[in-house]
């Protein structure tokens, strides 16, 4: 410890603060890759779209988190905590607690909120997966569903992933879901819909991933987009969860952003975190892989910047530090670092690359 403190005493403050607010301190990041956090913020250097954070409800609760969530950032997205499961867990039986939560303190701190996600076969709750009704019965409560959420955010919650990864990741077909098997191949239509119908304000995003680098997938895609516009279903946006690593190629991020561009719908970077270690090849955290990861924050930041105004509609980062990271929970992927901030709440290398590519 003593070399982190001899560089950066400003971290040392960050040390012993946490330390008296009972925190967990790890100390498992090279000094050198350590970066002082600038005057500007990424929220006052960009300057045409939102940078926006994904959290959860126990998070806001600690000033560690909230302190960099009101520097940095201008919208949030919730982790898990609005998704349908955590929502609606028991028929007829809402819980709003959480999702009032993350609502109630993005409107006080004056941030925007992105909803996610309406319908994801991953958070079906096990009354509706078994549900034992007709299917006429089953899209009702999808309805019912999307219809009480929208409508209790509404005002407050501006945009919403309709859909999350309605599509497969082989043979570019739609994911053979329960949605899909008790309301049709049309349930996004339907879901589009019913979501209009609760706010007809409210932006409408379709959310998937590999989308920059499953041709298969990408195809399918945007195949579904033209139709939906063809027969003008209310969609406004897609996400790009953009799930990457240091090592995914420019020209296909650069290929798959254009197409959607040419769509003529928003584009949202949605769930945005680079791999530093997607083959699993090193077991520290090492200056030559920080730097990659900085090129490639600022690399991807420039691509979506350089976009047309019209097009644009944020960049979220999917979570604040590299040990709260999803790939860490769900992968256990342990030496992984694709945040930009490390585990003790210091900026990292690649949060120079992200404010880089926004200059």
């Amino acid at each position: 410890m003593n070399v982190l403190f001899s560089k950066a005493p400003f971290h040392f403050l960050i040390y012993f603060f946490l330390i008296l607010m009972g925190c967990s301190v790890k100390d498992d990041i090279t000094p050198d890759i350590i970066t002082p956090l600038p005057t500007k913020s990424l929220k006052s250097a960009s300057t045409s779209f939102s940078v926006g954070l994904s959290t959860s409800t126990p998070k806001l609760d600690l000033l560690s988190y909230t302190q960099i969530i009101e520097r940095e950032f201008e919208s949030i997205t919730a982790e898990y905590q609005m998704k349908m499961n955590v929502i609606l867990p028991v028929k007829g039986t809402y819980n709003w607690s959480k999702a009032d939560q993350i609502v109630n303190y993005a409107v006080s701190k004056g941030l925007k909120v992105h909803g996610h996600a309406l319908v994801w076969h991953e958070s079906t709750p096990d009354w509706l997966l078994n549900y034992q009704g007709t299917d006429v019965q089953f899209e009702q409560e999808v309805k019912d569903y999307i219809t009480a959420v929208v409508s209790r955010y509404k005002g407050k919650v501006a945009s919403w992933d309709v859909v999350n990864e309605g599509v497969s990741d082989s043979a570019g077909s739609l994911r053979n879901t329960v949605f899909k098997q008790r309301m049709g191949d049309d349930y996004m239509v339907k879901c589009f819909q019913f979501a209009h119908d609760a706010d007809p304000d409210s932006k409408l995003f379709y959310n998937d991933y590999n989308l920059e680098t499953n041709q298969a997938k990408q195809n399918k895609v945007f195949e579904l987009i033209e139709d939906w516009k063809l027969r003008k279903v209310p969609i406004h946006g897609i996400g790009f969860q953009m799930h990457i690593s240091y090592l995914t190629p420019k020209d296909q991020i650069q290929t798959a952003t254009n197409k959607a561009v040419a769509s003529g719908l928003l584009l949202f970077y949605s769930e945005l975190d680079i791999r530093a270690n997607p083959n699993k090849d090193i077991s520290t955290f090492t200056l030559e892989r920080s730097e990659a990861q900085r090129l490639k924050f600022k690399e991807v930041v420039q691509i979506y910047n350089a976009i047309p105004i019209s097009n644009k509609f944020g960049i979220t980062v999917w979570g604040l530090k590299d040990d709260d990271s999803w790939l860490l929970k769900h992968h256990n992927n342990f030496n992984e670092w694709p945040l930009l901030f490390d585990a003790n709440f210091n900026a990292k290398q690649a949060y120079t690359g992200f404010l880089e590519g926004l200059n």
